[in-house]
């Protein structure tokens, strides 16, 4: 982690993951992963549309489909503490 990636943190941004899938540009038939890692803020992923948009416009692979993870989407499993226990033997 970096130094700003605490203040970011602070203002709403965490760690955000997307599995991109797009087509070779040589062998469409087949597909390829790329994974993308970055500090973003739910719900809008400004850095990961940016990002995006920077492939559709600048790179050859077709789009084929986006996995997005975030902590936002995600969420532990909430325990409920029990007040009693019962033992049976």
């Amino acid at each position: 982690m970096g130094p700003g990636d605490f203040a970011a943190q602070l203002r709403g941004f965490s760690l955000t993951t997307a599995e991109i899938l797009y087509r070779m540009p040589d062998h469409p038939s087949l597909l390829q992963s790329y994974i993308w890692q970055e500090y973003d803020l739910h719900p809008l992923f400004p850095k990961l549309k940016g990002f995006l948009n920077f492939w559709s416009e600048n790179l050859e692979g077709a789009l084929y489909r986006i996995r997005v993870t975030h902590k936002a989407l995600i969420h532990p499993r909430e325990y409920d503490f029990v007040a009693s226990e019962f033992r049976l033997h």
